[in-house]
């Protein structure tokens, strides 16, 4: 009972900002499908929950991952999962509905169905009194392939006006024999029972033939104006690994179009709140906290930005940005974050050489980058945080050393100018291809070369001073791209690597050797190599398992924009106002 003692004792640490709702007769159990601490710093979880909670026709309760501790009790006792809330189990709901904003949580789904006593196959749930599995998220509006075999339902987009819809049709059909052919009816639903995936003798997609009751393209859902909705912290905790922050969504989307970067194409066309609404959110959050965090894809272009940092400062908060591009740095926001205390900033250059930013479409050049470096740590902030990735498509070893090379730029302009430098932190993080981008059809590099790359631009690095490398696993790298570019083949792949010990990193790379070395046995029965979605290059006329969605992107363009990035062509920075080329305005 120390598990329900802890999540008793999490709750009463809590501080909810609205109305709660007591309730209606459909009961949904919310999850994010990893531990405490992140899923309440997730602001995409927290909108769903009031979504379902706010709904007088929802009885709505939240629950978690158990931490590690709790998981390996619940293994030894058998006790179960139960809701955050109520202390329901969850085989006692309506409805779970999973909100999954990163791939690599899809192998923690197992281990949820596992320790909620629930099948984790939906063809073993079916017409056996089991709740409806529903998910959506970010990760699942670029592929939810992987689980496909997990899950009933996905809702493919944003769910601000597309759940209450869904909501409402469930409500209406609960009690139907047909209730899945009228929930395929909400505009963004996939039920992945409705296709049938067939392999050819390579094993690629042969065909994704459709038998529901609809039209086979699902349309990912967006929302036009970001102001009618609230996405700000809903509920406060300090256990929050932002616990410190009052988080404030300022944009979806990008638009300055990162070959690499799936939130610049999943989300297009880029929305941004207006600054008049970020600024009456600041003003609100500096109640609870004297940290605004401001999260999107990247920060320094949002309209109004230096108004909202110099207006945070004034009123004794500090205005903390999730990443700024540098070239958007202007000597007026420089200014306002200094004045708000902040002593770090973060900076994304991604590429050390200016041939591998054309490459990756950064528009972004070395002298810009010196010269945001020159403005913060001009204005007092002493501490730097450099994102760079490891493994690009084109990259070569000059490139890598190429990072090294710019941080010593940086570092050295610092000491001429006699400006104080406390750290400088180089996050390298391997390039995982992404679904939706022009580099989905791009394989990564292999661990090996990867851990190569590493420790040569660790050796550069070294000789600097104070710089620290950050470097992402290229282990947990492939993973990622594994669950990022599967299909559902995948599902056999999670499901073995589940009972491997998912718990443990170690083991989870061990068994995928093993399904490597036995996938032509016995023993790997409907199991597809992983390098098969990690380190092949997928054909140009492939079919790709992410293909059914419509993310009003045209293929064509991704394709001209992977040519580009093969001859070093950059492309102009998106122009919602008069452009239509891409096909998503």
């Amino acid at each position: 009972m120390f598990i329900r003692k802890r999540a008793l004792e999490r709750i009463a640490r809590e501080k909810v900002l609205y109305e709660r709702s007591p309730g209606g007769d459909v009961s949904v159990c919310v999850i994010y499908p990893n531990i405490y601490p992140l899923g309440m710093a997730n602001l995409g979880f927290q909108a769903v929950f009031h979504i379902f909670e706010s709904d007088p026709r929802v009885a709505a309760d939240r629950a978690f991952l158990p931490d590690a501790d709790e998981r390996a009790q619940m293994r030894k006792t058998g006790e179960r999962i139960v809701s955050f809330e109520r202390a329901r189990p969850l085989s006692d709901f309506d409805l779970i509905a999973f909100s999954i904003s990163f791939e690599t949580d899809y192998l923690n789904l197992p281990s949820i169905f596992e320790l909620a006593g629930i099948p984790a196959r939906s063809a073993e749930r079916k017409g056996r009194g089991y709740p409806l599995i529903v998910a959506g998220g970010s990760a699942v509006f670029l592929n939810p392939e992987p689980i496909a075999e997990f899950i009933d339902l996905f809702l493919i987009g944003e769910g601000e006006e597309m759940a209450p819809e869904f909501i409402a049709r469930f409500s209406e059909h609960r009690g139907d024999d047909d209730l899945l052919a009228r929930l395929a009816e909400v505009e963004g639903a996939y039920v992945p029972e409705h296709y049938a995936p067939a392999y050819d003798e390579r094993g690629r997609l042969r065909s994704f033939a459709y038998r529901g009751p609809t039209k086979p393209r699902v349309n990912r859902r967006l929302i036009d104006d970001l102001d009618q909705f609230k996405t700000a912290s809903l509920i406060l905790t300090e256990e929050s690994v932002f616990g410190d922050m009052y988080l404030v969504e300022a944009s979806r989307g990008c638009q300055w179009g990162c070959r690499f970067c799936a939130a610049g194409f999943m989300y297009r066309p880029i929305r941004y709140r207006s600054s008049e609404n970020l600024i009456a959110e600041a003003r609100h959050g500096l109640s609870e906290r004297k940290v605004i965090g401001l999260v999107g894809a990247e920060m320094a272009s949002v309209p109004g930005v230096a108004e909202i940092a110099t207006d945070v400062a004034e009123r004794g908060g500090r205005l903390s940005p999730s990443s700024l591009k540098a070239d958007c740095i202007s000597p007026k926001l420089a200014a306002a974050l200094a004045e708000t205390g902040a002593r770090s900033v973060t900076i994304a250059p991604e590429a050390g050489s200016e041939r591998m930013r054309k490459v990756i479409n950064k528009n972004l050049t070395e002298e810009q980058i010196l010269e945001a470096a020159a403005m913060m740590l001009g204005e007092g902030v002493a501490n730097l945080k450099l994102y760079f990735m490891v493994g690009l498509p084109e990259e070569r070893d000059h490139d890598v050393l190429a990072i090294a090379e710019l941080t010593g730029k940086i570092i050295a302009g610092a000491r001429e100018r006699r400006q104080r430098v406390a750290s400088v932190t180089v996050s390298l993080n391997p390039f995982v291809p992404k679904p939706w981008t022009p580099f989905q059809w791009d394989r990564m590099e292999d661990a090996r070369s990867l851990k190569r790359k590493i420790a040569m631009l660790r050796s550069a690095l070294s000789k600097l001073g104070p710089v620290e490398l950050d470097a992402e696993s290229p282990r947990e790298a492939y993973f990622q791209t594994m669950v990022s570019r599967g299909d559902r083949r995948v599902s056999r792949i999670l499901e073995r690597l589940h009972a491997a010990g998912a718990d443990d990193p170690g083991a989870i790379w061990h068994e995928l050797q093993a399904i490597r070395r036995d996938i032509d046995s016995a023993a790997a029965v409907d199991l597809q190599d992983p390098d098969f979605f990690v380190t092949r290059e997928y054909a140009r006329d492939e079919l790709l398992p992410w293909d059914f969605i419509d993310h009003h992107v045209e293929k064509w363009f991704l394709e001209s924009e992977r040519k580009k990035a093969h001859f070093e062509h950059q492309s102009p920075p998106c122009d919602v106002t008069r452009c239509t080329v891409c096909g998503a305005c």
